[in-house]
Parts: structure tokens; sequence; C-alpha cells
């Protein structure tokens, strides 16, 4: 067993309490494609009422846009874009987002971010919501592309009979781009402990 801290009260923390805290932090950091890839295999099997699975439909959103050309980054929000339904049920987007928030651009993230409002206008209707929610959003630098990735993968990604590649093709991808935050409060500690080593 690990050496372990001893306060009770984070402000009674130590610069010796947090030089034992840091390795198990950076430790469980390199372990988060892991649990990302977990999380991804319970959507295996989760139809939800949908014509597809969960995995399925993020597996095809990813594989429309890899097939369509787009960079690692983008192929990942992809096949994470939905990861949040099993633990956000009514913010799904939210979870997405957060978890991609470190390692993407302003504008994949606000993508991610807001794509449930840009899908609601092909069923909003049916519900008893406004299609046209979206049109709140307008204006905004990312609205087209948002727009393009919910009309071109997240919309057309409940075909059973869909050529799909396998979670295995897009791991290394998220592997890749998880390997390092781009932004995180964290960084200059992050930045530091990789250093160290």
């Amino acid at each position: 067993m690990t050496a372990r801290a001893t306060f009770t009260r984070m402000e009674a923390s130590t610069q010796a309490d947090w030089a034992l805290i840091v390795p198990e932090v950076m430790k469980m950091a390199k372990t988060l494609p892991d649990r990302v890839m977990d999380h991804l295999r319970l959507l295996d099997g989760d139809y939800g009422g949908f014509p597809v699975d969960r995995l399925t439909h993020c597996l095809q959103t990813a594989t429309l846009a890899l097939k369509d050309g787009r960079d690692e980054e983008y192929v990942v929000c992809a096949l994470l874009h939905d990861i949040g339904d099993t633990l956000g049920t009514f913010n799904h987007p939210d979870i997405a987002a957060a978890i991609l928030k470190p390692f993407v651009s302003e504008e994949n993230l606000w993508m991610v971010q807001n794509h449930g409002i840009f899908q609601g206008y092909n069923f909003f209707h049916h519900i008893g919501l406004d299609r046209n929610m979206r049109d709140g959003l307008r204006g905004h630098p990312c609205y087209a592309r948002t727009a393009e990735f919910v009309e071109r993968y997240d919309n057309p990604a409940f075909d059973p009979a869909a050529q799909t590649l396998p979670l295995s093709h897009f791991e290394p991808m998220l592997r890749r781009l998880m390997a390092a935050p781009k932004r995180s409060v964290y960084q200059g500690a992050i930045e530091a402990a990789a250093k160290r080593g």
C-alpha cells in the first residue's frame, strides 16, 4: 500500500502531502483512456428503444466522420458525443463535453456540448418541444460546424445495416488524444509532474 496524506481538512494539507498525492493522480490520469473505453462498452446492448444500441450509434457516428476525412480529434469527439447517455439522462452532451474539455479545441468542445439541441431539430417536435431551439444559438461561430456534425454524422448513425468500424479501430485515436491535456486548471502541475517522470 502506498503512503497516504493524513490531513482531515484540505486547508491543513502540506506540500509533503501533495508530494504523495500528485504521483497517484498522474498514475490515475494515465488510465483515463481505459476508463473511457470501459464506459463506452457499457453502451453495448443498450438500445433505449432506438434501432441500434448506443455503442453502435457512437461507432457509426465516428465511422462516418473518419470516412469523411475528419481529423482524429473530431473523430474522437464523434465517438464520445453520446457517452453521457447512461450518466446524464437529461444532459448527456454536458457529460461528453466535460470528459473531452481538457483535450479538444474550443470549436469541437462547443460542438459536442450543443449537439443535443441541434439533433433536436430532427425530433423535438415529436415530443412536444421546439425543434427550432437551436435558432437561439444562431450567430455563434460554431453554429454551422455543429449543424454539419449532426446532419452528416450524428443524424444518419442509426442504421442497423450500416458498415460500422469496431471500437478497437478508434482506441488508438482516443489514447493519443487523451495522452496529454491541452488545457486544465492543473496544467502547470501536470507539466511539472511529467518532467519529473
